[in-house]
Order: C-alpha cells, then sequence, then structure tokens
C-alpha cells in the first residue's frame, strides 16, 4: 500500500482507530493476500473472514487455513464462532478495559445513597474515604458521581 507524504498510510491508521489493524500482517502467507490490492493482509476482520471462508467454501483444513493466515487453530474456531454468533462485526476485536463501573457494587451505592440522603450537605466526591474505610475499595471520586448518577438512571426509569 502506498503511503502519504507525511509517512503515515491513512487505512493503517484507520483500521488502528477501528482496532481493526492486524498486529502481524506479515504472517498472512495466503496466495490470495500475497498477490493482490483487494486483500490487505493489514485487514485483521479482512483476513479473519476469509480463513474462515477458506475452511467453510474452500475445503481446506482449519490446520492449513490457521497457518496461511498466521493464526492459530483456537484462534480460527474463535472467529468461526463470533461470525456466525454476530456476522462480520464479531470479527472486530472488543474494547481492551472493564465494562462500567466493577468497584461500586449495588450494595456500596446503596450505602453511599443512604449517606448522602443523611446529609443534605455531603457530596458524593466525599465518600471516598468512608468507602475505603467500610469496604476496602478505593474509588476515584468523579467515578462514585457517574455511579450514582447511573444508578438513579436506572431506579427512576423502573418505576
Amino acid at each position: 500500500m502506498a503511503r502519504q507524504h507525511g509517512g503515515t498510510d491513512p487505512k493503517e491508521a484507520a483500521l488502528a482507530a477501528a482496532r481493526c489493524l492486524n498486529p502481524r500482517p506479515e504472517q498472512v502467507t495466503d496466495p490470495e493476500f500475497l498477490g493482490s490490492e483487494f486483500f490487505d493482509a493489514r485487514d485483521a476482520v479482512q483476513v479473519k473472514y476469509e480463513m474462515v471462508r477458506k475452511v467453510k467454501a474452500g475445503g481446506a483444513s482449519v490446520t492449513q487455513a490457521a497457518a496461511a493466515f498466521g493464526y492459530s487453530r483456537p484462534s480460527y474456531y474463535a472467529a468461526a464462532a463470533a461470525l456466525e454468533a454476530s456476522g462480520l462485526e464479531g470479527l472486530v476485536p472488543a474494547r481492551p478495559g472493564p465494562r462500567g463501573g466493577h468497584k461500586l457494587t449495588e450494595e456500596i451505592l446503596a450505602w453511599a445513597e443512604q449517606q448522602l440522603a443523611g446529609d443534605p450537605g455531603l457530596r458524593a466526591a466525599q465518600l471516598v474515604g468512608p468507602i475505603e474505610a467500610s469496604f476496602g475499595v478505593r474509588a476515584h471520586p468523579r467515578s462514585i458521581e457517574r455511579a450514582l448518577a447511573r444508578r438513579r438512571e436506572r431506579h427512576s426509569k423502573s418505576r
């Protein structure tokens, strides 16, 4: 692929931003990827799709396809299951990190609500120390505020 004047390829930047940049494009040895402008070994979604297609429609063995596309057999099975369950979107890697607040349990949030209700002058940010002392959980003041807001929103919708 041709690079722009600045040294970065816009497609590569777009793939990286979408979490679809293949970290090992040099391991893709499939002939279609080596001899075509259309197939791009840097596009992990395209590589995984073609790997699964090679087995399902092309008759290749899982071992052969996985090796030709630079993946392991377990990676093939994970890609095939993701494609079956969610289509192409299933091949896009999930965002890393936790999903939502995992430290501030429902028990901690209920306790925090009671503290705030009992003292109108108390702010959520002032609960960092008491939460750590009572539950052994250290949370950022803004995390407490956001978690309480989400909890209030959930409770207002359920009524």
